[in-house]
């Protein structure tokens, strides 16, 4: 098998931001940025690497109230904003007191991504598919999908005006495909299951030109959205991070891309930028400081109260060490199966003010 990266079509100026070139995982080998997503020397994944300027907390805090606050850090332009998309992110950071107590925890956080547009954090990682589409100047916006995915594109796609195809197994779950099919009338069900329809997927955007598929040739843009979680997190802990993180894990790249955020891997190389340079573990020595997404020294209010906004609002003052979950309780609360226990998961977390939002969230949520 061999594979052949055509070249891109010419890019405007700055159309993925900071990012430089897509790199090999495995090799280091780097490849223009386009829609590619594996390594032509050795098949290894393709990631974004990046040449960050230095951002402080000041520029942050005076971003939008959702990932484009991060849009310096993400392989977007700088005028992502003015393009029609679903503004997913800065969700709550809930205090989870009751679950904290039946686990035996003293500082237990939800971060509750139920709150973006479609319900799920797949919101995050299509906004950054969305804008690498469109400077890529894409006709089909597409995806394989089971569920939460298939909703996210197809309201992204909605909203963007371009033409939305989602695919999905012909057995699948009658209420996951109302939910997508509200934003688009190309939903062509396979016969088969997810990675018949995976196959599929990878084949078309091989052959035709004009598709980008979030999670196949345009997955190196895709993936960088889940970084968000990560910097937000951080912030509304007052620029903190937490002593340990439980995430879902399906494919594993919203692990691996809430790890690079914590830890500043995208920009820990010789002669990068100064971006995330300052965020310390609590109780940690100043010698074992890992990344942040700022510079300037933290002032004794950033370590004692969380960054607010209309839509993400911490319960209460952040704690010396905290523990976060990224996503939905019940993850935290398999760990134990008494009644108790049970119970404990629709009361875990002590409600949080929260503004009220001129959005209108399109379907209830639907397991990935």
């Amino acid at each position: 098998m061999t594979i052949v990266v055509e070249p891109t079509k010419t890019l405007r100026d700055g159309a993925f931001g900071n990012a430089r070139v897509l790199q090999c995982r495995e090799c280091s080998h780097e490849v223009e940025l386009g829609p590619h997503y594996a390594c032509p020397e050795c098949f290894g994944p393709l990631e974004v690497a990046y040449d960050f300027p230095a951002v402080t907390r000041e520029e942050i805090a005076a971003g939008p109230a959702n990932i484009w606050r991060y849009k310096a850090l993400l392989p977007v332009p700088a005028d992502i904003e003015q393009s029609p998309n679903m503004e997913p992110g800065f969700t709550r950071l809930l205090k989870a007191n009751n679950l904290g107590r039946e686990l035996g925890i003293d500082n237990l956080w939800v971060k509750d991504d139920s709150t973006n547009p479609t319900n799920s954090f797949k919101d995050r990682v299509v906004a950054c598919a969305l804008s690498a589409a469109r400077e890529l100047d894409a006709k089909v916006f597409a995806c394989p999908s089971t569920g939460n995915l298939a909703n996210a594109v197809a309201a992204a796609g909605a909203r963007a005006g371009i033409k939305t195809v989602v695919f999905i197994p012909s057995n699948l779950e009658q209420p996951k495909q109302v939910n997508s099919a509200i934003f688009t009338d190309k939903l062509v069900a396979v016969n088969g299951n997810y990675d018949d329809v995976n196959k599929l997927a990878s084949e078309i955007a091989g052959e035709e030109e004009g598709w980008a598929f979030v999670n196949v040739n345009v997955r190196p843009f895709y993936a960088e959205g889940s970084k968000t979680l990560g910097y937000e997190i951080a912030e509304q802990l007052g620029w903190r991070l937490p002593d340990r993180v439980v995430i879902p894990v399906a494919s594993g790249s919203q692990l691996t891309k809430v790890d690079k955020s914590f830890q500043g891997a995208d920009q820990a190389r010789p002669g990068r930028g100064q971006a995330l340079q300052d965020l310390r573990r609590p109780g940690r020595p100043a010698a074992r400081r890992s990344a942040s997404p700022t510079r300037p020294t933290p002032t004794p209010s950033a370590r004692s109260s969380p960054t607010r906004s209309p839509r993400a609002r911490p319960s209460e003052t952040p704690p010396t060490a905290s523990t976060c979950s990224t996503s939905a309780v019940a993850p935290v609360a398999r760990s134990r199966t008494s009644p108790t226990t049970r119970s404990a998961r629709a009361s875990c977390c002590s409600p949080a003010p929260r503004a009220s939002s001129p959005r209108q969230r399109a379907a209830p949520p639907s397991a990935s």
